[in-house]
């Protein structure tokens, strides 16, 4: 599949500081992309860059194959900032209008699309209202509106479910997805890691202007296991059918084992032991480190001294 977006050996310095240290990734058309990394990591600082609104020190930035020109090709993102970028004292019709007319929309066109965006939204009573008057929830299913309004290639949403009731966020999840399907493709930035394993497909850790980590969700997860199985029994386990060559227990309870497999074996190694004594199997599965312990594990890993790290004079 080709790539929309590829980020070459960027670098950003502010003053003495390494916000962005050589960090280079690809994104595929038509896939959702997640960035991640701690606060302070440099996620702010990359994705300014790719909207244009930094420029980097050293890198290049490509946008299908060809250098991306931030100010002529402006219609090509869509960007969702975690903070609020809207007028709070305007009209949200007037705005949504006003943004889209920006983005290279005629009157018209952006019009009929605003109405269609409101009726799917339920917004269609808020065009009188000011962005002052909504709340958080609100004003985020509106920003999210005239983030994808023009149908950009590339849409960038931070933090986008933030404030959001759990009915509004599956309304914007499956928009999500349906955008990805059309052939858009998604940089989606977030803190909440069981977000990014529903959504993502691929996904760059950032830490202290670093990557350390950059595959896709279903690879990340499989590189970090630790041979650890969950089995369930129809009966009470027992001392005896404890066979500690062939595994190592974690955990136990009555009808329940959490084993480490031990190195030499298979998993139908430990089963055939199971089944060889007359104990019946409920059920047999891996258990594959969350998100936000694989999360949790590098960034504590990353070298304290990174953050202090300045620039060669």
């Amino acid at each position: 599949m080709q790539n929309l977006l590829e980020v070459k050996n960027l670098k950003k310095y502010f003053a003495t500081q390494k916000a962005v240290d050589d960090i280079s990734f690809s994104i595929q058309k038509g896939s959702i992309f997640g960035l991640l990394g701690p606060n302070g990591a440099g996620k702010t600082t990359l994705l300014r860059m790719i909207t244009g609104i930094f420029y980097p020190d050293e890198g290049q930035i490509l946008l299908n194959g060809q250098p991306y020109n931030p100010v002529g090709q402006v219609a090509a993102i869509g960007y969702m900032p975690e903070e609020r970028g809207l007028y709070k004292r305007m009209k949200i019709g007037e705005q949504a209008l006003y943004l889209a007319q920006l983005k290279g929309l005629s009157k018209a066109d952006a019009t009929h699309k605003i109405k269609q965006w409101f009726i799917k939204f339920g917004m269609e009573s808020w065009w009188n209202k000011k962005v002052e008057d909504l709340s958080k929830g609100m004003s985020q299913k509106l920003q999210f509106v005239t983030t994808v309004l023009h149908e950009p290639e590339l849409i960038i949403l931070d933090e986008p479910f933030s404030g959001l009731d759990p009915v509004n966020a599956n309304l914007i999840k499956d928009e999500i997805f349906r955008m990805a399907k059309d052939g858009h493709t998604i940089i989606f930035s977030t803190h909440r890691m069981e977000q990014v394993e529903e959504i993502c497909d691929h996904i760059v850790l950032v830490n202290r202007g670093q990557k350390i980590l950059d595959g896709t969700v279903k690879g990340i997860k499989n590189d970090f296991k630790e041979d650890l199985f969950r089995v369930e029994f129809e009966n009470k386990i027992q001392a005896e059918h404890l066979a500690i060559h062939l595994f190592q227990v974690v955990d136990k309870e009555d009808h329940e084992l959490v084993i480490k497999k031990t190195e030499g074996f298979t998993t139908n190694d430990i089963l055939q032991y199971f089944i060889n004594k007359d104990l019946k199997i409920h059920a047999f599965n891996e258990i594959l480190p969350s998100l936000n312990e694989i999360f949790i594990r590098q960034v504590e890993s990353t070298p304290l001294s990174r953050q202090f790290e300045k620039v060669n004079a």
